[in-house]
């Protein structure tokens, strides 16, 4: 008799293995769909907040600033845009570029306290930082003594 021992993580990876296959089906359905080519162009993004404001960083080395858009639409910051294929290197009977392209779109919730019309943006280095700065909320004391009559 053979004894086999059972691993339940087997069948979740399999399982799992299922849904990235149908994943993929549907990425690609709706890139052809689109009429566009499938990219893996999706750029590195900071988020921190400081004491006066929320900062985005968007790493887009190469990209204009003609190529980025940024937009406030029910209180949410939608930063997109396209990188462009720079360079085509042939070498031989081969193609190769390594660096992705294509077209992106990041969206962040902003919070109650952001002040959307002062927001402002810079490009330097490559990376594109958005800061939002925080409206000035008067403080209101946690504790409040009520005085006894």
């Amino acid at each position: 008799m053979l004894i086999t021992r059972y691993n339940p993580n087997v069948q979740m990876r399999e399982f799992r293995r299922g849904f990235d296959i149908l994943n993929s089906m549907l990425d690609e359905f709706t890139s052809r769909e689109k009429g566009s080519l499938k990219t893996d162009f999706s750029p590195d993004i900071n988020t921190r907040e400081g004491e006066f404001a929320y900062h985005v960083e968007v790493d887009l080395p190469g990209m204009k600033k003609e190529d980025i858009s940024i937009e406030i639409e029910d209180n949410t910051l939608i930063i997109s845009g396209e990188r462009k294929v720079k360079e085509q290197i042939k070498e031989d009977n081969y193609y190769k570029i390594e660096s992705s392209f294509g077209v992106f779109s990041r969206s962040f919730s902003l919070p109650d306290d952001a002040d959307i019309e002062n927001i402002h943006a810079q490009s330097q280095d490559g990376v594109l930082e958005v800061v939002v700065p925080k409206l000035e909320v008067q403080k209101v004391e946690k504790v409040k003594k009520i005085a006894i009559n």
